[in-house]
C-alpha cells in the first residue's frame, strides 16, 4: 500500500492520481507564499521522494502546486531571515541532497510550472527530466545575483548541463526573468501549454504518454540517459548495453513481442 503524507496540513505530500493510479503527484502545499521552501517542507520533501523512489506502481512523477498559478517562489526569504549562518548552511546543504534524490529518482519526472519557478524554485524544476510551463507564466528565472548571492542549489551547474555555458551565464548574470514562450525558446521549458490549458494539463498529457512504456524499461532509459553526461562515449555505450541485456528476459519484454503479434496494446507489469 503506498504511504501519502496527509495533504491537510502538510507542505508536501505524494499522491497516485485517481484517474491514472499509475501517475503520481508530488504536491507543493504553502499557498500563502507561493510554496516559498521552508525548513518545514525540505523535510517533508524528503519523506515524499523516499516513498516515490521505492513505490514501483510510480510510472511517471509530476512535480506541481495545489493551488492554481503557482510553482515554486524560491527559498522562504521570512524564515531565512531568522536563521544563522549554520542554519543557512544546513539549509543550503538539505535542499541540495533533496534535489539531488529528485534527480536521482529511478522513474521520469515532469515539473508542472504554474506560476513563478524563481531561486531554488527554478532549481526544484531543473532537477526533474522535463518541464511544462503554463501558456500564462511571467516569471521563471533565477533572481540571485540581485540578493548578492548566487544560485545554491544546483542552479550554476544544471543551467549549464540543461542549457549550455552561454545561456547559463547569461540567465544567472542578469537575473532576468522569462515569460513560458521565453523559456520554451531558451530551453528552460520543454513545453508549454495552449490556452486554457494550465500547465498540469499539459504535463498530464505528457506522463500519460511516458507511462504506456514498459516501467523497467522506461527506468533503465533514464538511467543509461542521465549517465551520459559523465562518461566516455566507449563506457556509456557499454552501460547502455549492460542496461539493455537486464530487460530482454522479463516478463513486459515477452508481452510486447506477443502484443506485437496479436496487434493489441501491450500490458505491462513492470515485471
Amino acid at each position: 500500500m503506498r504511504r501519502s503524507i496527509s495533504s491537510n496540513t502538510a507542505e508536501a505530500f505524494i499522491r497516485p492520481l485517481q484517474s491514472d493510479p499509475e501517475i503520481a503527484c508530488l504536491f507543493l502545499n504553502k499557498p500563502q507564499t507561493k510554496n516559498a521552501i521552508s525548513r518545514r517542507m525540505l523535510q517533508e520533501l524528503q519523506e515524499c521522494l523516499y516513498t516515490a523512489k521505492f513505490d514501483k506502481g510510480i510510472r511517471t512523477l509530476i512535480v506541481r502546486s495545489t493551488s492554481a498559478n503557482a510553482f515554486c517562489s524560491g527559498a522562504d526569504l521570512a524564515e531565512r531571515r531568522s536563521m544563522s549562518p549554520m542554519d543557512v548552511n544546513k539549509f543550503l546543504a538539505d535542499l541540495r541532497t533533496t534535489l539531488g534524490q529528485l534527480e536521482a529518482l529511478p522513474m521520469p519526472t515532469i515539473a508542472a510550472i504554474d506560476g513563478p519557478a524563481l531561486g531554488g524554485g527554478l532549481e526544484l524544476g531543473f532537477a526533474c527530466d522535463l518541464r511544462v510551463v503554463g501558456h500564462d507564466v511571467t516569471k521563471i528565472g533565477l533572481p540571485e545575483t540581485r540578493l548578492g548571492i548566487i544560485p545554491g542549489a544546483g542552479g550554476t551547474q544544471r543551467a549549464v548541463r540543461l542549457l549550455g555555458l552561454a545561456k547559463a551565464k547569461d540567465l544567472i548574470f542578469t537575473a532576468r526573468m522569462l515569460t513560458a514562450s521565453e523559456a520554451l525558446k531558451w530551453g528552460v521549458a520543454d513545453y508549454v501549454s495552449t490556452a486554457p490549458s494550465s500547465g498540469f494539463d499539459r504535463a498530464l498529457e505528457l506522463a500519460r504518454d511516458v507511462a504506456k512504456g514498459a516501467p523497467l524499461a522506461l527506468r533503465a532509459a533514464k538511467q543509461a540517459i542521465s549517465r551520459a553526461v559523465d562518461l566516455p562515449l566507449e563506457s556509456g555505450l557499454d552501460f547502455e548495453r549492460a542496461s539493455y541485456e537486464v530487460l530482454l528476459g522479463t516478463k513486459d519484454r515477452i508481452e510486447a513481442l506477443e502484443a506485437f503479434k496479436e496487434k493489441r496494446v501491450p500490458v505491462f507489469k513492470g515485471e
